[in-house]
């Protein structure tokens, strides 16, 4: 089995999704990455796992964080990104992680953008306006993505390793955007019950929808024109970034090695295959609604395969 380049695409035959299929989206799609570059994978997100929880954990509880507490997690999240840049790792995890980033030539940026913004998560309560909200996503979004992008388009020969030939965040972006504005449609009720939201404060007063509108939609309540309308903006919104990763797809995939570039067709389809279920006009997007099923997520995965395999 050939692509257009002449390159064997048989590890395509060998992969074996039926345990994972309820995993992260990013995971599933880096089982196709060779051994070496998936564990890579699994380290730096377990790092980034790390500084994430550290806030989630505390903002699910529904409990205002008083400003002391605010003040030590964001002293934790600053000696943890402070450790990393002098090199002097505090435990176990830290040392592996900066191992890795060495071997895979990996740039500390992307930690440092993710360390901004859930310092951000931890004295704010939402979003003002769409632009903060994007702003948020230079670490929250657009900062993991590239780490995944550097994997994926770094070259390794004779255990030496060569960046990406192209800029990891601006490959990243569109994608990333797509991905995370999916996210919060398809996590709308999740989140409401851990009482957080990331519908921008601007755009919710554009469409008249309330945080109280968004708390009863969230509950399973009738669902009111204005949050209808909320989520018709914001699958616009994910449209535009769809076309936009989709355009910045095309024009990088070619450079990459077979299997990277199918990774990366993983993640565009089964993101779109969640997309595609938001009906705004009539859905009540709830978990069943808007979670594609094991098998569901197996046939999208196939399918994407096949159609990689007869470009």
């Amino acid at each position: 089995m050939k692509t257009k380049s002449g390159t064997s695409i048989d590890f395509a035959l060998d992969l074996d999704f039926s345990e994972i299929l309820t995993n992260p989206i990013l995971d599933i799609a880096a089982r196709c990455w060779a051994d070496d570059r998936y564990e890579a994978f699994k380290i730096c997100y377990r790092s980034m796992r790390i500084i994430d929880d550290l806030v989630d954990n505390q903002k699910s509880t529904g409990r205002i964080l008083s400003p002391d507490e605010q003040n030590l997690f964001a002293s934790m999240i600053d000696d943890w990104i402070n450790s990393m840049r002098r090199r002097r790792p505090t435990d176990a995890s830290q040392e592996n992680l900066l191992d890795t980033m060495e071997r895979f030539c990996l740039p500390l940026w992307p930690w440092e953008k993710l360390a901004d913004a859930m310092t951000y998560d931890l004295y704010h309560t939402g979003f003002a306006t769409f632009r903060t909200f994007r702003r948020y996503t230079e670490g929250a979004a657009i900062a993991p993505a590239a780490v995944f992008m550097h994997l994926c388009g770094m070259q390794a020969e004779n255990g030496t390793c060569t960046p990406p030939v192209f800029d990891i965040r601006s490959a990243a972006k569109d994608l990333a955007l797509f991905s995370y504005l999916v996210h919060i449609m398809r996590d709308f009720r999740k989140d409401q019950a851990d009482s957080l939201n990331y519908f921008a404060l601007d755009l919710m007063m554009q469409e008249g929808a309330t945080l109280e509108d968004l708390q009863r939609a969230g509950r399973g309540d009738e669902i009111a024109r204005p949050v209808r309308d909320l989520f018709a903006r914001y699958r616009s919104l994910a449209d535009w970034y769809r076309d936009a990763a989709r355009r910045t797809l095309d024009r990088l995939l070619p450079s990459l090695e077979p299997r990277y570039r199918l990774s990366l067709e993983l993640i565009y389809s089964l993101y779109l295959q969640i997309f595609e279920r938001v009906n705004p006009e009539f859905g009540c997007f709830s978990k069943e609604e808007l979670h594609p099923t094991p098998t569901e997520v197996q046939a999208r995965i196939t399918a994407t395969i096949q159609a990689f395999e007869s470009d």
